[in-house]
Formats: structure tokens, C-alpha cells, sequence
């Protein structure tokens, strides 16, 4: 059996298995200490601070986003976000709402001339963006998650895995995509939570011994478009897992569970 089918084969058990029970007794502690913050099942109400000042380079700035123009700091909500990317879309703005999800995602770590607002900078002056962000809407639409994320893999510099599955989440939340898994946020945090249930599952099975096939599929960065696929499946999965049990509300969103498995830890058995 070589590696990918190793992988295969560990992808397919933690299909069967899901989350383990400590995670899910993690998750229900998660839930029971932010149950009235996120009453309505959704991630809508977690909000970021950022400054924007840092931000003053930075063009189109959305409307929704405090005016650069402004001194101190401001506060983002995820629903806020959603509500500009929305808007955006309308009007065929993809940098503005590119722009928004950016600086949702960095937040305070947007430092003048650092690594938020001149990576950005640098992503609003590459040639072909803009085609780029269309065809990712458009293939959202037409064909899935999936395919939206292939759309935009390795096709901008700079612009990874960790900011625009960012994009990708908001505008799935915008329109209806083609298949039935919207689009969700995946980054290094994320993914470092697949690799442990994986090592756990290879471990297991046997196909995975000493956790390298884990490390290899689940790695800090520049997941495949199959990947991502994996991941949406076993989270959206995952969702449905948690919603049958006592201690998630039931019909929550998976973008609820991305939420919490991104602030939430747990010791492993074994």
C-alpha cells in the first residue's frame, strides 16, 4: 500500500468514526460557556478588533469597515461581514470583499507596513486577481466548494489557504453553492486539530503508525483542493454528529463547530 493509500484509508476511518468522545465532551464545555453569545446556533455575533488606521493604504475600503480616518481601534463582527461581502457581490466588488474578509481575518495583527496590510497590498497589485476572485465566485455557483477553492489555489501570491478559504466562507454565505457544503474557513489551527484525529485514527488502524501519513495530508499549509474536500465533508459530518447529541443546539451551522474547534483543546487517550 503506498502513501496515498494510506491516507485514503485514514481519511475513510475518520469519516466512520468522526470527532472522539473527548473531543465531544470539549466541544459540549465550549458550547455551555458561549451558549448566550451564540444563541441563534450561528458564529454571527464573534467579532474582531482591528485598527484601522493601519489600514489607510488600502483601496477599495468598504463602508462597513470603520473609516481609516478614524483614531483607535474598531470592532468587526462575523455578521457585519457577512452583511458587506453581501453587498460587494451585488456589485461585482470582489477586491471589497476580499478587502473585508482580510481584515476580519488578521484584526489587530494588521500593523502599519507589516504582514497584514502590505501582504494585502501586494495581493490588490497582482495582475490577474481579479479574474481569479470572479472564477471562484462563479465556480461556487456552478460547481461547489471544492471548486471554488481550486480556483483560487496557487493562483495569487501571497494570497494562501489560511485567508482565502476567509473569501470563500463569506461568499458561501452570500450565495448558494452548488453542492451541498458550504465553504468554511480552514487554516494552520484547524488543520493541526484534523492531523491529531488522524494520527489517532492511523494509529488505530494501523495505517499510520508513527503519525507521518497525518502530517503529510493535514500540514500547516497549502492544502491540495482534495484536501479541502475532506475537510468539508468531516466537518459539515461533524456538525451533524455534535447536533445529535445532548450538548450542541441542534441545527447548528458547521461554521458553529469551526468556531469553537478554533479556541477549544482536549487531551488525546492513548
Amino acid at each position: 500500500m503506498n502513501r496515498q493509500d494510506r491516507a485514503n484509508a485514514v481519511d475513510r476511518d475518520m469519516a466512520a468514526c468522526l470527532l472522539p468522545d473527548a473531543a465531544v465532551g470539549a466541544l459540549g464545555r465550549w458550547w455551555s460557556e458561549n451558549a448566550s453569545v451564540y444563541a441563534d446556533g450561528t458564529p454571527g455575533a464573534h467579532a474582531v478588533r482591528y485598527t484601522p488606521g493601519r489600514w489607510a493604504q488600502i483601496t477599495p475600503w468598504p463602508a462597513a469597515l470603520a473609516s481609516v480616518l478614524v483614531g483607535g481601534d474598531a470592532a468587526v463582527s462575523l455578521a457585519d461581514v457577512t452583511l458587506a461581502v453581501s453587498d460587494a457581490l451585488r456589485r461585482e466588488a470582489f477586491r471589497e470583499a476580499l478587502v473585508a474578509t482580510f481584515v476580519w481575518g488578521k484584526g489587530k495583527r494588521g500593523t502599519p507596513g507589516g504582514s497584514g496590510p502590505a501582504t494585502l497590498a501586494k495581493i490588490l497589485a497582482c495582475d490577474g486577481l481579479d479574474t481569479a476572485l470572479a472564477s471562484a465566485v462563479a465556480a461556487l455557483g456552478e460547481h461547489g466548494s471544492q471548486a471554488a477553492y481550486a480556483a483560487l489555489h496557487g493562483r495569487v501570491p501571497e494570497l494562501g489557504p489560511s485567508f482565502f478559504t476567509k473569501f470563500l466562507y463569506f461568499t458561501g454565505t452570500a450565495l448558494t453553492p452548488a453542492d451541498s457544503s458550504r465553504p468554511l474557513i480552514l487554516d494552520r489551527v484547524l488543520s493541526r486539530h484534523l492531523r491529531r484525529m488522524a494520527a489517532a485514527v492511523g494509529r488505530a488502524n494501523g495505517h499510520d503508525p508513527d503519525g507521518s501519513i497525518a502530517a503529510w495530508v493535514w500540514s500547516d499549509g497549502n492544502w491540495s483542493p482534495h484536501r479541502y474536500g475532506v475537510y468539508l465533508s468531516f466537518m459539515h459530518a461533524a456538525a451533524r454528529q455534535l447536533a445529535a447529541g445532548e450538548r450542541w443546539p441542534p441545527g447548528a451551522s458547521p461554521d458553529l463547530l469551526e468556531r469553537a474547534l478554533f479556541t477549544t483543546t482536549w487531551q488525546s487517550s492513548g
